[in-house]
């Protein structure tokens, strides 16, 4: 399954992110670990791991922090090219992470002042990267973010598209972000979104809430049997992708994949584990999907290679994947057992 390498790019926010130890809450720890992460940050790490060319398009700041936030990317393979300066902030997150009937939470501090939020027009030269990328990739936080984030993504998405690359949209569409009366603020911007995409992450929930497509289903796969066909044909999108996720009582996890291509949906085999970390498991997937289309592998193996790369994602610390292609071929296989040795 060796890919062929890719030119690849993803867009947005360089986040420092702040993690009470273990199971502890804010009101109760007195240390804090940082690292820095985001959408775009995971999305390009990961795709760096499975042998592509990949870069980051934001804005950090300059100073020390942006210095700091700059080598952590390098550390992750992600090529900083593209990365411009300015501003004096970082968005931070609060991560405390959850236990049995209490689930995680994150607290954001600083977003809409940060040096990626407060970019001027012009900042970034759409043409340019255009020029040497075949695929990038956007996500509906984003797209939450202000009317200056969003016009600078459109603008990316429409020279990528012009220049014959790909688009890759995720819909990520989080409620704290877009405020109250936020699916019909959000509505036309992801209509403008899926109509440059090429491949785009969502289920049947975005297409109802956000997009406020209609169903006589109640299941949810046979409403995403109805709805996503109809996503595809209204937009144009070649490939429709995301998971279904059950939470167990006994603090496991389930997943399961599912893939619309050519008129036809391709669903992995659910896989039941335990949750390490879960935040940034949904870019691994979505990356696992970006990957498998860039490589030509089929829709069964793509689904299956995303499904596992998620799961890989829960075991490790942090939000940004971590496993090579080879670790994600492993454990689409193997289960998991003694030492490597």
């Amino acid at each position: 399954m060796a890919a062929k390498r890719k030119r690849v790019a993803a867009f947005g926010e360089v986040m420092m992110r702040l993690q009470a130890p273990g199971y502890e809450l804010l009101t109760q720890a007195n240390t804090l670990h940082y690292s820095f992460s985001g959408t775009g940050v995971n999305v390009a790490s990961a795709l760096s791991r499975f042998g592509h060319e990949a870069y980051l398009v934001t804005r950090l700041p300059d100073n020390p922090l942006g210095d700091a936030a700059e080598a952590f990317l390098r550390k992750l393979g992600i090529l900083t090219s593209c990365i411009e300066r300015g501003g004096a902030y970082l968005g931070m997150y609060f991560l405390e992470n959850g236990f049995g009937a209490r689930p995680s939470r994150v607290t954001y501090s600083n977003r809409q002042a940060s040096s990626f939020n407060t970019a001027p027009d012009g900042t970034y030269e759409v043409d340019q990267i255009a020029e040497q990328i075949d695929l990038i990739h956007f996500c509906g936080i984003s797209l939450a973010m202000n009317d200056g984030v969003r016009a600078q993504m459109k603008a990316l998405a429409r020279a990528v598209k012009a220049k014959g690359g790909t688009v890759v949209f995720d819909c990520n569409y989080r409620p704290a972000h877009w405020g109250e009366g936020g699916y019909a603020l959000a509505k036309p911007h992801y209509e403008e979104m899926l109509e440059l995409a090429d491949i785009a992450m969502m289920n049947e929930r975005d297409a109802m809430l956000i997009l406020g497509m209609p169903t006589a289903h109640e299941g949810r796969e046979e409403q995403l049997a109805d709805l996503l066909p109809q996503v595809a044909r209204q937009y144009g999108i070649n490939v429709l992708a995301g998971t279904h996720r059950t939470v167990n009582g006994d603090n496991t996890h389930t997943l399961r994949g599912f893939h619309y291509k050519h008129e036809a949906f391709v669903f992995s085999e659910p896989r039941t584990f335990s949750v390490y970390d879960r935040i940034g498991a949904g870019d691994a997937y979505a990356s696992g999907i970006v990957h498998g289309e860039l490589a030509g592998f089929s829709p069964e193996q793509t689904v299956s290679f995303a499904v596992a790369s998620a799961v890989l994602a829960h075991t490790i610390s942090g939000d940004t994947p971590m496993s090579s292609e080879r670790d994600v071929l492993r454990a689409m296989t193997e289960a998991a057992g003694d030492v490597e040795r």
